[in-house]
């Protein structure tokens, strides 16, 4: 199976190239990404815990899913795909904002993307994904808020940002 290519973006968002995902991330060139969050009618957000044996932050707790999109793919469409690679079901998802950061890791990567958030709804229990996610549970946005704060080391670094910068996009009732 050959590499995952992710699609390298200027500040607009507008597509400068392709590249494989470890090539990306080792020179930290601006790449297109997405970040995931599943809620139930209690607005309890599913989260996941990554796979022990991820290149980078695993063990994390993060967002119910997050990827790259695929040359051609929409956003929407890299989302809902994802979501059943990973948590074993697909629901609507509404794309509510994007941002771009920075994130070098230990091991000499570094997360340089602009990420699009989108917001969906689930009822029901997934079917996790071993080789993709570890662990995974349902939890209030307060006690979440809460947890970063106490254990900011146990989360990954996109979704602290996302908690603390764009909050306002995820905290969607209805």
């Amino acid at each position: 199976m050959s590499e995952e290519l992710v699609i390298l973006v200027n500040e607009k968002d507008e597509k400068i190239g392709l590249m494989p995902k470890m090539e990306a991330h080792e020179k930290a060139l601006l790449h297109r990404a997405f970040s995931v969050f599943v809620f139930n009618n209690k607005n309890e957000l599913m989260l996941q815990q990554r796979a022990l044996h991820k290149y980078h932050s695993p063990g994390l707790w993060t967002n119910t899913c997050c990827s790259h999109q695929r040359e051609g793919e929409s956003n929407i469409d890299a989302g809902k795909r994802r979501l059943q690679e990973e948590m074993g079901f697909v629901t609507e998802l509404e794309e509510t904002t994007s941002f771009i950061y920075k994130a070098p890791f230990d091991n000499g990567l570094t997360e340089h993307e602009l990420d699009h958030i989108m917001v969906g709804y689930y009822k029901g229990e997934p079917e996790i994904n071993k080789d993709e996610v570890a662990d995974w549970k349902w939890m209030p946005l307060e006690d979440v808020k809460k947890d970063i704060d106490n254990n900011p080391q146990e989360y990954t670094a996109w979704f602290k940002i996302i908690f603390e910068k764009f909050y306002q996009h995820i905290n969607i009732t209805k």
